[in-house]
């Protein structure tokens, strides 16, 4: 990532999870990393425990003021922008027909409109800077229905093709966009999920944090020509259907 030195990442949903496996990966790079969430003490006890040039904003990824708060402050402390991860999101549960109204627009406000205000925020920075990465943290119910959380499957398909819209838009002017696709991963979450439903998976576990972490850091650092792209991390979930019977062309 040395094509980043002097440059900033800012990594919303960063406090925790996922995204603070991703604050560490990018932090072991010559890069500033700004932690971005509304969980001020968990924000704020990562960038002390990782170190260096880390630290941590607080952003409701709603606000549009927030935004502009947070990148100027991540380009006057560490440089121009170079990366932007989007992972902030919620999770409700509910049916189409049960979900409150309340809780459905909560859920597309903070995963969908939320990562739209920091791609709109971020694009002229990064366009101004010479090119950049955004990676949007989707799901694999972005590629695939599930029951009870309409809410959260509508988002992270929005999400899906925003990240491929915006790949076409940005591309002349190097900034690539990408989507990462998690399945059930060990985070606070899914701590309240059975861990049985992964084992129907080809790889019948949930996956870790920084296994996701590490597909990202390879995203920006690496897949210099992925844009639009899906990288998908789910134990095989998404591979498809294990037929009953025999498997090596025998009756």
């Amino acid at each position: 990532m040395s094509v980043f030195t002097d440059r900033s990442a800012v990594v919303t949903g960063g406090a925790r999870g996922i995204g603070a496996a991703v604050v560490r990966a990018l932090a072991k790079e010559q890069i500033g990393v700004v932690i971005a969430d509304v969980l001020d003490h968990d924000g704020a006890e990562l960038a002390e425990s990782v170190g260096g040039a880390v630290e941590y904003r607080h952003l409701d990824v709603t606000d549009e003021q927030g935004w502009r708060r947070v990148l100027d402050d991540a380009e006057a402390d560490y440089g121009p922008l170079a990366v932007l991860i989007n992972n902030a999101g919620v999770l409700d549960f509910g049916s189409v027909e049960s979900e409150p109204p309340a809780m459905f627009r909560h859920v597309i406000d903070v995963n969908l409109y939320g990562a739209w205000l920091g791609m709109h925020q971020a694009a002229p920075r990064l366009r101004g800077a010479g090119g950049g990465v955004i990676v949007n943290i989707s799901s694999t119910a972005g590629l695939m229905g599930y029951t009870s959380i309409g809410g959260y499957v509508a988002s992270k398909w929005g999400l899906r093709g925003l990240t491929k819209a915006a790949a076409l838009e940005l591309g002349p002017d190097n900034v690539r966009v990408c989507s990462v696709h998690p399945g059930p991963i060990h985070t606070p979450m899914t701590a309240g999920l059975d861990e049985s439903m992964a084992a129907g998976q080809p790889l019948p576990r949930f996956g870790e944090p920084e296994e996701v972490a590490a597909m990202v850091r390879f995203i920006v650092a690496e897949a210099t020509f992925s844009t639009g792209s899906e990288f998908v991390i789910d134990g095989g979930a998404t591979a498809g259907a294990v037929l009953a019977g025999p498997v090596d062309g025998t009756e």
